[in-house]
């Protein structure tokens, strides 16, 4: 799988997904090949947004966080999205139960560690000093991760009925919400905490 085929996985059961599933990449490879580098874009771009264009798309700190701060929270922001694929793996684990249905860890991960791929590159949009923007690319990368997991739940677990594919897709996309609330908690916590303890 490349990120090239993303915009076919969106929208096929069986563009991608095939492929990906003969390939069967370890747990291992997936998350130091894939996940840990994909991981890197927010947590990068979040240092870009604060250090060039302060107040532009994250509210104004005051006073302005340093360098070493910001170090931290990106570093800390990286830290927590690396635990969470796999958190969300083992999740998505237990929710194959709704359904009568019991995958693999290695199943789960997989589609635990594609799901966010838009979420993640949508970080690029930083480069553009526009809350408005951001936000917009967000909503969309929003729409193209669901597309993801519910054209992903039924070849990764080999789910033939349409129904509990759907009602399984509603169940992961409601936990990654509830995940990258979480993230964006972690990250407000992490400015406020820095700028608090001054």
């Amino acid at each position: 799988m490349t990120l090239h085929d993303l915009p076919r996985m969106m929208v096929s059961y069986t563009e991608g997904w095939p492929e990906l599933i003969r390939i069967h990449p370890s747990v291992r490879k997936m998350f130091l090949l894939y996940v840990m580098p994909m991981s890197l874009i927010p947590a990068a771009m979040f240092i870009y947004a604060i250090a060039v264009t302060p107040g532009a798309v994250f509210p104004a700190l005051v006073p302005q966080i340093g360098a070493l701060e910001m170090l931290a929270v990106a570093l800390t922001f990286y830290l927590a999205q690396l635990a969470m694929v796999p958190l969300m793996g083992s999740i998505i684990q237990q929710m194959g139960e709704v359904v009568d249905v019991k995958p693999d860890y290695h199943d789960a991960f997989m589609l635990a560690a594609i799901a966010p791929t838009p979420l993640w590159l949508a970080a690029l949009a930083l480069f553009i000093p526009s809350a408005w923007v951001v936000g917009m690319v967000v909503a969309l990368a929003w729409v193209a991760s669901a597309a993801l997991i519910y054209h992903g739940v039924k070849p990764l677990f080999g789910i033939q009925d349409d129904g509990k594919s759907r009602l399984l897709g509603s169940f992961v996309l409601g936990a990654g919400v509830i995940a990258w609330a979480a993230l964006m908690v972690v990250l407000a916590l992490l400015l406020s905490m820095i700028v608090g303890l001054r």
